[in-house]
């Protein structure tokens, strides 16, 4: 099935167009010129054809004829990154507007566009984390699980940073498992998160991930000031056991501890501040360890076969000459 790389669109169609006009004015211009001599100015009429034949296998050559489809190998060093995003009821806090949570998932929808070389898993916690997507070159499949995300996804508890954390550790040493020879690949986590931690002890998962060469990348959503939690389909705020409404506050100071101690880098997303372009340039940075070979299919581009013989025409054009006007 023949198809093309550019489609064909207004301007080329300009281009056609203007051709059309300036060679019939040229045609008009030679009959003009010839009438007085009593002579025709039409033995140019050939060459109409000629020129009108090779200016559309050149455009034809430009847009990119493809016909079948081809196996290449293509090199890559990429990294693995993985998105862990909390669900915890805080994260429907509206102090980002709309919701910490929407504006995350719009934020990571930039992200995951962004790395089209690597490879990108998800994982979701609260009080207990799962593996939502696992490392794969698929964007738009991690786009549909991230369109998804909602607090109700989860079973409904606090906050603990330590069961996702060690989720990628056990992918980690499954891929090392699976292919000892192999160069481990870089790893980065972008832990998306208010911060508010409820867990236990944190300090041996954090200190396996600094040996393991994973940086983590924890992005702080939410607001000092803090905010209430609606609760789901708006009766109101969660409250305490007390009957008090809970207000949930971004708590950064543990979220920079971890970037610190994993050679990562904390980043804040507010109302009045958003530094995920600021992460986009630290993930950037983050070079690949380990060369990977792909075979991807790709339309196979026929481009050169017209090409070819519109150069051959041109040429013929260029060394054939006709009199249109004799003495």
């Amino acid at each position: 099935m023949l198809n093309w790389a550019y489609p064909l669109g207004w301007p080329e169609g300009l281009v056609v167009f203007f051709f059309f006009i300036f060679y019939l004015g040229y045609a008009l211009r030679t009959r003009r010129l010839a009438a007085p001599l009593g002579q025709r100015g039409w033995r140019l009429g050939w060459k109409l054809g000629l020129r009108l034949l090779y200016v559309s296998l050149l455009g034809a050559a430009l847009l990119g004829p493809a016909y079948g489809v081809t196996q290449r190998p293509v090199r890559t060093a990429g990294k693995d990154v993985w998105l862990l995003v909390d669900l915890s009821r805080s994260m429907n806090a509206m102090d980002v507007v709309p919701s910490r949570l929407q504006k995350a998932k719009s934020e990571l929808s930039t992200l995951v566009s962004r790395f089209q070389a690597d490879r990108l898993g998800l994982i979701v916690f609260a009080g207990e984390a799962y593996v939502q997507c696992p490392l794969t070159y698929d964007q738009g499949a991690l786009q549909l699980f991230l369109r998804t995300l909602q607090t109700s996804l989860v079973p409904a508890g606090s906050t603990d940073l330590a069961p996702p954390l060690e989720l990628v550790l056990q992918r980690l040493g499954s891929t090392q498992t699976a292919t000892p020879e192999a160069v481990p690949r870089a790893t980065a986590i972008v832990l998306v998160t208010d911060g508010e931690d409820f867990g236990e002890n944190l300090e041996p998962t954090v200190r396996v991930l600094a040996r393991s060469g994973t940086r983590v990348f924890p992005m702080g959503v939410g607001s000092v000031e803090g905010s209430r939690i609606p609760q789901s389909g708006g009766r109101g705020y969660l409250r305490d056991a007390r009957g008090r409404e809970v207000v949930t506050r971004l708590a950064p100071v543990p979220l920079r501890r971890l970037a610190e101690q994993t050679g990562g880098q904390y980043f804040e997303l507010t109302d009045r501040r958003n530094e995920f372009p600021l992460l986009l340039n630290a993930l950037n940075r983050v070079e690949g360890q380990a060369e990977q070979v792909r075979t991807v299919a790709v339309a196979d581009n026929r481009y050169r076969y017209p090409l070819v013989l519109a150069l051959v025409l041109l040429v013929l054009d260029v060394l054939i000459t006709i009199k249109v006007i004799r003495p």
